[in-house]
């Protein structure tokens, strides 16, 4: 095996301008060719810190999401603790026996947000409720979700958990 190419991409860190993914091509003997994605020390430590709340069944059941779903962990409210998955491109939160994320509390409005799936991203939008739907402690009309992202409905706050596999070729953009 040769090293045959090497490329650095992604975001830099803030101290001294490190990237935060290092992408290696080797060749292979039989003429094949091995890709590596490796990350920072800065980018990993950010993983880690976003994985070093959940447990390890919360892990694993993150690890296991397949490409274009995310999941949604109920981290504060009456049920906390609960897992909602997002496979859907839309997926509708609310008070509404009808909603996919059924919330019951009366600080959810009926139709309160909706998920909505671009891909492999994933969008959290408000439907004009009467309390907001708030990211990362903002109060927002829609936004782009980021892995480990906290969105508040009512008294529901839900962490953000996208796909390993999606998040990988992201890191090598």
């Amino acid at each position: 095996m040769t090293d045959s190419d090497s490329t650095q991409a992604g975001g830099t860190s803030e101290a001294g301008g490190e990237p935060t993914t290092n992408t290696s091509t080797h060749a292979m003997a039989d003429g094949s060719t091995d890709t590596t994605i490796g990350f920072s020390r800065e980018a990993a430590a950010q993983l880690s810190a976003v994985d070093a709340d959940i447990s390890a069944e919360e892990q694993e059941a993150i690890a296991a999401l397949p490409s274009g779903s995310a999941l949604l962990i109920v981290r504060r409210g009456p049920n906390s603790g609960a897992r909602f998955l997002l496979d859907s491109d839309v997926t509708l939160v609310g008070r509404h026996p009808d909603a996919d994320i059924f919330l019951d509390d009366v600080t959810v409005s009926r139709k309160h947000a909706e998920f909505v799936r671009h891909r492999t991203a994933f969008e959290v939008r408000d439907l004009s409720s009467l309390n907001g739907t708030y990211y990362d402690g903002v109060r927002i009309e829609k936004a782009l979700l980021s892995d480990g992202a906290e969105v508040q409905i009512g008294k529901f706050r839900l962490t953000f958990y996208a796909s390993r596999r999606d998040l990988a070729p992201l890191a090598s953009d």
